[in-house]
């Protein structure tokens, strides 16, 4: 790590060896520290200049902070400083005036003693990984007042040589319209006597138009502006006379469809009886400035990055507290055989319900596993009614309103139904207290999109499937719309969402090559749609998500002989031990290359049950069609719960190559091999 002032860690724990003890562990880490021995001296390295700062609460509970008070006020505004508070466990609340300090902090992680080492370090490295984002948006500010102030001067220096060397006006706008082509940025003129207007070539560019050719007055531009900018942009232009400039930013549709941001930056020039003689001024593109602003937005807001890893901690601890202990209380009485019924059936909850929980992360990450069909969604929809009847409850009139000649698309059954029954439940929800007619319609419809529908949302035009969720309640309000998609992020009261699920919807739908899109009201409903591109097979036979229930528990009669692969020890003795309870032979292998040693043997082998990520360079897929490429008669299993590479083109579980999701029961593990043994699907 650089030894800049800037990326040190700043240490203030004056009582015992806490500060030596931390200054040892930071050290390991080669993270650069030092040591304040009382709060002034840590204000002054402060304002020499830190990454973050690590205090004790009693430090700060002791210590005069008026000066760092100050400190915090005159941070600049790309500055939010983070603080690493290594706080006392407390049986209670904290006292109002330790609250208040936290508060007063700002950017504060809160760490409660005794802290192990790795956690310390972790959140010290998150921190100065925090800190140097500031920095990096501090460089895109400084370096944007740079090109500013350089702008400036050169146009004041140009307005001064016009002033003073009029025989020198055409060499001077030559010079003008190089630096704004340099520069980005377009003229424009427009001669108030006589109506003429004229305009460099990067206006038209700017628009989308080539050549020139095309008459640009007041009412040309505005038809351009998007309709939520066009009162800001009729205001600017009344304004225009009285004022005597023009300062307007906001969004326009390009000839093509594309939206961008533009600024224009205009004076008038009047007579000497005052009446206006020409308005002329720039038109500047500036979409990647708000990219680039967007972006440092982003920038902070992966500074909460810890709320997300405590929401998922909050929820997996809650679950690993049934589970272990669950298991501590069997074990200590094993011989109560209705309490350890009780107790495991509990454990066996838990799990479920964490499984649950990892499948809506992955299917945000879109790294969940895909098993995509081509089929028409209304068969779906039909088969999937009950059950969104009796999750919309009896009070709620659900209506399926589906076009009978939908085309097929290519999804995932299962995910495909999540996400709709997804945006049931939250429709129902949305209509509790609402006072309006309790209803949601379930919508599908066949869709042409053009470039404009789809300029934003980084997919092709062209022919789509839409299904839709519409409720007529509370609806959502607009400076939170755009956040629904974010996951954690719900709008319902607390305990009642955990703001996984528009973001299982939306990384499903990614996944499946299309997008999602919500619209909403206040008071009057909300509709997220969800667009799927038209499949150019025909559609198949659904396969039905539901569980398995005719076929029976089957175990080996024959001796059939398993190749297992598996590198992980727990996992790999917790499959040995099921596939021996069934009856069948185990041949245990840790990675691709001892398995295919078994392969090229002799040895009996009926089926390859294998996982999908492993180490060693080749994973299950691809030793699956080395095994058939030996064996080319061989059944083959894969499992796991993890795709590494999905956005690579990596989709498994179509085709010849069956998968069996993990976590996996025995049965569950039965009922797979022999469907696999049997010649059916999985």
């Amino acid at each position: 790590m650089s030894g800049s002032s800037e990326e040190r860690a700043l240490i203030l724990a004056p009582r015992g060896r806490d500060a030596a003890v931390i200054e040892q562990v930071l050290a390991r880490s080669g993270i650069d520290k030092a040591v304040c021995a009382d709060a002034a001296e840590w204000v002054t390295c402060l304002r020499a200049g830190a990454g973050t700062a690590i205090v004790t609460e009693e430090a700060l509970a002791d210590a005069d902070l008026a000066k760092l008070s100050r400190w915090l006020d005159a941070q600049a505004p790309w500055s939010d400083f983070p603080f690493i508070v290594l706080a006392t466990r407390q049986a209670g609340p904290r006292t109002r005036n330790a609250a208040e300090l936290l508060k007063r902090l700002g950017n504060v992680v809160l760490l409660e003693r005794p802290i192990n080492a790795e956690t310390l370090t972790s959140a010290v490295l998150s921190s100065l990984r925090a800190r140097r984002r500031q920095y990096q948006a501090r460089e895109h500010l400084l370096e944007r007042e740079r090109a500013q102030d350089q702008l400036r001067l050169a146009n004041e220096e140009l307005e001064q040589r016009v002033a003073a060397r009029t025989r020198e006006v055409e060499a001077a706008h030559e010079t003008l319209a190089f630096a704004l082509d340099a520069a980005g940025m377009s003229s424009w003129d427009f001669d108030a006597v006589t109506g003429l207007q004229s305009r460099s070539p990067r206006f038209d560019a700017v628009f989308g138009f080539e050549g020139g050719e095309r008459a640009w007055d007041r009412e040309t531009f505005l038809s351009h502006v998007l309709d939520e900018d066009r009162g800001i942009a009729e205001e600017a232009f009344a304004g225009i006379i009285e004022t005597g400039r023009l300062d307007l930013e906001c969004r326009i549709r390009r000839a093509d469809g594309a939206v961008r941001w533009i600024a224009m930056r205009g004076r008038v020039k009047r007579d000497e009886a005052g009446r206006p003689l020409r308005v002329a001024g720039i038109l500047m593109d500036r979409t990647e400035q708000h990219v680039t602003e967007e972006a440092l937005r982003q920038a902070q807001k992966m500074e909460a990055i810890g709320q997300l890893t405590g929401g998922v901690a909050h929820d997996f601890n809650n679950l690993l507290t049934v589970i272990v202990g669950g298991l501590d209380m069997m074990l200590r009485r094993p011989e109560q055989a209705d309490r350890v019924k009780r107790l495991a059936e509990a454990a066996m909850g838990a799990a479920r319900r964490g499984e649950q929980l990892t499948q809506q992360l992955l299917a945000f990450s879109r790294r969940q596993m895909l098993r995509p069909q081509t089929l028409n969604p209304n068969r779906l929809l039909l088969d999937f009614r009950p059950l969104a009847e009796r999750a919309a409850t009896g009070s709620v009139e659900l209506i399926f309103d589906l076009d009978p000649a939908l085309d097929p698309i290519r999804i995932d059954p299962a995910q495909f139904e999540a996400a709709v029954l997804n945006l049931i439940v939250n429709a129902r929800d949305a209509l509790e207290g609402s006072g309006a007619p309790a209803r949601i319609a379930v919508m599908s419809r066949n869709v042409r999109l053009g470039t404009a529908a789809v300029a934003d949302k980084g997919v092709p035009p062209g022919p789509y499937v839409m299904v839709s969720v519409t409720d007529t309640g509370s609806g959502i309000p607009a400076d939170k719309l755009q956040r629904v998609f974010e996951p954690f992020f719900t709008t319902k009261e607390v305990g009642k969402g955990t703001g996984l699920g528009l973001s299982q919807v939306y990384g499903f739908t990614r996944s499946a090559k299309g997008f999602a899109q919500i619209e909403s009201e206040p008071e009057k409903g909300t509709t997220v749609s969800l667009y799927f591109p038209r499949s150019t097979d025909p559609a198949g036979e659904e396969i039905g998500t539901g569980p398995v229930g005719a076929i029976p528990l089957r175990r080996a009669g024959e001796g059939e002989t398993v190749l297992l692969v598996e590198d992980d020890e727990q996992v790999l003795g917790m499959a040995v031990e099921s596939l021996e309870e069934l009856s069948y032979r185990v041949i245990v292998t840790r990675n691709a290359s001892e398995a295919l040693e078994y392969l090229r043997g002799v040895e009996r082998i009926d089926i390859l049950f294998s996982d999908v990520v492993m180490p060693g360079g080749m994973n299950g897929s691809q030793l699956a069609v080395e095994a058939r490429r030996i064996r080319p008669d061989i059944k083959i299993l894969l499992t796991s719960g993890y795709v590494a590479n999905l956005d690579d083109g990596q989709v498994i579980g179509e085709g010849e190559l069956p998968v069996l999701n993990k976590p996996y029961r025995r049965d569950e593990l039965a009922r797979s091999l022999r469907s696999v043994l049997g010649g059916e699907r999985a």
